[in-house]
């Protein structure tokens, strides 16, 4: 049934591969730790029981709060998949609570750093050069994941109307508008891997030296690379930059539901979190504005 389950996520939920490639990694653990412990062979004979002592088998493992939690997760979509395809009568997941974890506000730059590093950067005119600089103004332009921009293709960009459109997850579109500046950058770029690209079918937008879909590990290469030269945050991840563009647009007074449109963001529950960054600039009016402040 793993399987099958597996395929369900994969063509009619529509997760992506990394995701579907965790939730068979997750599968296996379990499976594995179910045969190991409890001689159990099957995951359908699993109870509350079982999938507790190996939440603490995990923690016992050095895994922290989120990590284990993400892993119960998968079985709880596997169980409640099972239960509506009738092979279970009884979901092992009723009873088990997931565990407590702290919150971690998102680590990003703050206006001087990024327009610092935008502004100063040394960006040669050469292929890998333009690059990089697309890559930086992109992430925080636009606040794309590492999987989005990865993908992007040329014909995503509207030439018209100065626009790129972004496939999130579970292949959800958005729209997001560019700058004119963003504009010539992509412009830039563009010029210089035809002149030095042999390989270009025009496909994808960002590519390797010989013409290739880039990966993400050189994205993030690019981003540290740079993000080591301006900052001292302990991140330095292409994330990092998406934070700082939803906090930059909610600390100039952007409407919550607007960044939550442009993040790709399914619920505001998870924008939300972006407030807390910005209560610095709240407090800030706060005490500029009010009276009794």
């Amino acid at each position: 049934m793993q399987e099958t389950f597996l395929k369900y996520l994969q063509f009619e939920k529509r997760y992506s591969v990394h995701t579907i490639k965790s939730y068979r990694n997750d599968l296996s653990q379990f499976s594995a730790f179910l045969l190991s412990d409890f001689e159990v062979h099957s995951l359908q004979e699993a109870n509350h029981a079982m999938v507790r002592s190996w939440m603490v088998s995990l923690v016992d493992q050095g895994l922290d709060s989120r990590s284990v939690n993400r892993k119960t997760a998968c079985l709880r979509s596997f169980y409640k998949f099972l239960l509506k395809q009738e092979v279970i009568s009884v979901d092992p997941m009723r009873k088990v609570m997931a565990l407590k974890t702290s919150k971690k506000l998102p680590q990003f730059l703050n206006e001087n750093t990024i327009n610092h590093l935008l502004d100063n950067a040394v960006f040669e005119d050469t292929f890998t050069g333009w690059r990089d600089k697309l890559i930086l103004e992109l992430l925080y332009s636009t606040g794309t994941r590492l999987s989005e921009i990865i993908n992007l293709k040329e014909n995503n960009i509207n030439l018209v109307n100065n626009t790129i459109k972004v496939i999130g997850k579970r292949n959800k579109e958005r729209i997001i508008p560019l700058s004119k500046s963003m504009m010539a950058v992509i412009d830039g770029y563009k010029n210089s891997k035809k002149r030095s690209i042999s390989k270009n079918d025009d496909e994808f937008l960002i590519v390797t030296e010989t013409g290739d879909q880039c990966y993400p590990m050189l994205i993030y290469r690019t981003v540290k690379k740079y993000l080591n030269l301006f900052t001292t945050i302990e991140k330095r991840s292409p994330h990092v930059l998406r934070h700082t563009f939803a906090t930059h647009l909610l600390n100039k007074g952007a409407e919550l539901n607007a960044v939550k449109d442009l993040l790709g963001h399914s619920s505001l529950a998870a924008t939300q979190v972006y407030t807390h960054n910005s209560m610095d600039k709240l407090k800030a009016t706060f005490d500029q504005a009010h009276p009794k402040a």
